[in-house]
């Protein structure tokens, strides 16, 4: 009779580690196709996003040819007209590349709040050690 409980036992913990290793069978198999389909939506997105993005691209010239076109009805010159929208919109180039080049530059990165603060906390310990 003492075989009895502890073949029971064994036959629980067995069980046990078949149910346990073929739930984790079926949660990998349905992470599997979950991040299957959530990868086929991000790269759906992101064809999505190019094309937003080639659309765009091709309306701003439309407007900016339309901008030039009405100009030179005001001016009386396409010439004219083109270099006025093309100078303005290489300074707005120009303002945006050194804004985003200041933006970008490595002294932005430094955590200086962080610092600031683990300055603060050092003199304020320093100062209970020492008070």
């Amino acid at each position: 009779m003492s075989n009895g409980p502890q073949s029971s036992i064994q036959s629980l913990v067995g069980d046990a580690l078949r149910e346990t290793s073929e739930l984790a069978r079926k949660e990998m198999a349905l992470f599997r196709t979950e991040m299957t389909s959530n990868v086929r939506t991000l790269f759906i997105g992101l064809a999505l996003m190019v094309g937003a993005g080639v659309f765009g691209v091709v309306a701003l010239f439309v407007l900016v040819d339309a901008l030039v076109k009405w100009l030179a009805t005001v001016v009386h010159s396409e010439a004219l007209s083109a270099l006025i929208v093309g100078g303005v919109l290489l300074v707005v180039a120009i303002v945006f590349a050194l804004i985003g080049r200041n933006a970008m530059s490595l002294s932005t990165l430094a955590p200086t709040r962080t610092t600031r603060q683990m300055r603060q906390d050092a003199r304020a310990l320093s100062e209970r050690v020492s008070g």
